[in-house]
C-alpha cells in the first residue's frame, strides 16, 4: 500500500490522558457521520457539494437568511457565500428575493426542490444511522443518547 500523502495521525499530546480515548472515538465517529451524509447526498444528487449541502441545511433550520448571515454561519467571506448561493440558485434549490423592509438586501430560502432534497437526505441519513446503531446493545441506547446530547449541548 502507498504511503498517505498527508499524515492523518492524531496528535493527542495536548489532550488529558483520561480523555484521549474518547477524543479519538469522537473523531472517528465524526468521520463516519460525514461519510453517511456524503453517501446520502450522493444517492440523491451528485451535483451538490457538501459545502452547498451545508447551505441548504442552514436555510432549512433558519427558514430564510441574508447572504451576510449565511457567510457568518459558514465562517466564509460574503463573496464566497454569494458564489455558493448562485450555484444553488442555478440548480433551483434555493430562492432569492428582495427583503421587504430593506430592498437593498436579498433574502434566501429553500425552494420546493431544496426542501425535498433536504428531506430525502435526512430520511436516508436517519435510516443509515439507525442501521449503524443496531450494533449497540439496546440497554445502552439511553446512555449513548445522553452522552451525545451533552456533547452537542457543550458545542452549541
Amino acid at each position: 500500500m502507498d504511503e498517505p500523502v498527508v499524515d492523518l495521525s492524531i496528535d493527542l499530546s495536548s489532550v488529558p490522558q483520561a480523555q484521549a480515548e474518547v477524543v479519538e472515538a469522537v473523531l472517528a465517529a465524526n468521520r463516519l457521520f460525514v461519510a453517511v451524509a456524503s453517501r446520502a447526498l450522493a444517492g440523491i444528487r451528485q451535483d451538490v457539494t457538501m459545502p452547498q449541502f451545508r447551505v441548504l441545511v442552514l436555510l432549512g433550520q433558519a427558514g430564510q437568511m441574508t447572504v451576510a448571515q449565511l457567510a457568518a454561519d459558514l465562517q466564509v467571506v460574503p463573496s464566497t457565500a454569494t458564489r455558493m448561493c448562485d450555484r444553488l440558485l442555478t440548480k433551483r434549490l434555493i430562492t432569492r428575493r428582495s427583503d421587504r423592509r430593506d430592498r437593498r438586501r436579498a433574502v434566501l430560502a429553500l425552494s420546493a426542490a431544496g426542501e425535498a432534497l433536504l428531506a430525502e437526505s435526512t430520511r436516508r441519513r436517519t435510516a443509515e444511522i439507525a442501521r449503524l446503531l443496531a450494533v449497540i446493545p439496546a440497554d445502552e441506547h439511553a446512555r449513548v443518547a445522553e452522552a451525545l446530547r451533552t456533547l452537542v449541548s457543550a458545542g452549541s
